[in-house]
């Protein structure tokens, strides 16, 4: 559960299996986007902030590109990784 900013209150989100990735000058920015059940807000998720792309794997940055689903799966189910985007859980 987060707060979502459409509803206005803690709301139950999904994981859409998709990514978005920014590059801005010699950084990356990548999120996991995830949307309210409710009223399909968005939540990008953090999975890298301002890095440089060489340190991340390229066959990982090749499944952010590509909308990978099973990689997307995978970040859905890592409790530390939305432990640490400040999920909360039932």
């Amino acid at each position: 559960m987060f707060r979502c900013g459409g509803c206005g209150k803690k709301q139950e989100f999904v994981n859409s299996g998709r990514f978005r990735v920014n590059a801005n000058g010699k950084s990356v920015d990548v999120w996991l986007i995830y949307r309210c059940k409710k009223c399909k807000h968005s939540k990008n998720l953090t999975i890298y902030e301002r890095t440089n792309p060489g340190r991340i794997p390229m066959e990982l940055f090749e499944c952010f590109m590509n909308n990978d689903m099973d990689a997307a799966t995978e970040y859905g189910r890592n409790i530390d990784f939305l432990k640490k985007n400040n999920a909360e859980f039932m």
